[in-house]
């Protein structure tokens, strides 16, 4: 979705959100994301009110202060900034993938369900089964922190039978033009680098940025 986005370009204005309208969003988020309303007031707090950022291909989203908290496609689910989910880590339910799959996701392409169902990949158990179109958490094997947000394809339970095909749609990831805007307004390629620089990221001879671990560090 942020593949390629540019300020200049990929938004068309800008509007203060109507309070009716921010109840309904507050109301979609509690039920859509694993939070409670203390978490949200600490997020969001209610005397606050959020801008809506109009921008190309029917996608919104929304700012507090000129930073972005959450987005959404359409009239789909509202997903949180992958900056939001490292700071509140437990807002959504989780998958992860094997580190073959970790290059692939970096540079923009949906999850298959092997990198998922692998050894070094994970789903959920039967007993807590996501179903299809649920905003997930994409981890990562041997980071710390999640690498990219999504939505399940499939239901989890139906990743594991098939075992093939996407699993998961991504979204937004590390390193994704959306990455690198931590206020609406600044540059996307004079900042991409500082940002990345500040969560502990490094690149691979191929330019694949990964979240440093201690193990990568030796």
């Amino acid at each position: 979705m942020f593949k390629k986005f540019q300020t200049s370009t990929d938004i068309s204005g800008q509007t203060s959100v109507k309070s009716s309208v921010q109840r309904s969003i507050r109301s979609n988020i509690l039920s859509q994301w694993k939070i409670d309303p203390e978490t949200l007031e600490d997020i969001w707090p209610k005397k606050e009110s959020i801008i809506h950022v109009k921008c190309r291909e029917h996608i919104s989203i929304y700012t507090l202060h000129g930073e972005p908290l959450f987005f959404q496609h359409f009239d789909g689910p509202l997903y949180p900034t992958l900056r939001l989910l490292h700071k509140y880590p437990f807002i959504l339910p989780r998958v992860r993938i094997d580190r073959g799959a970790i290059r692939f996701l970096l540079s923009g392409a949906h999850m298959m369900c092997p990198g998922m169902t692998s050894a070094g990949g994970w789903l959920p158990p039967a007993d807590a089964a996501l179903p299809a179109g649920t905003p997930i958490a994409i981890d990562a094997e041997g980071k710390e922190h999640s690498v990219g947000v999504g939505i399940t394809k499939l239901s989890t339970e139906e990743m594991k039978k098939v075992n093939k095909g996407i699993g998961v749609e991504s979204v937004t990831y590390l390193g994704d033009d959306f990455w690198a805007l931590q206020k609406l307004g600044e540059s996307v390629g004079a900042n991409l680098c500082t940002n990345l620089k500040a969560y502990g990221v490094l690149y691979t001879s191929r330019a694949w940025p990964l979240i440093n671990t201690p193990e990568d560090s030796h």
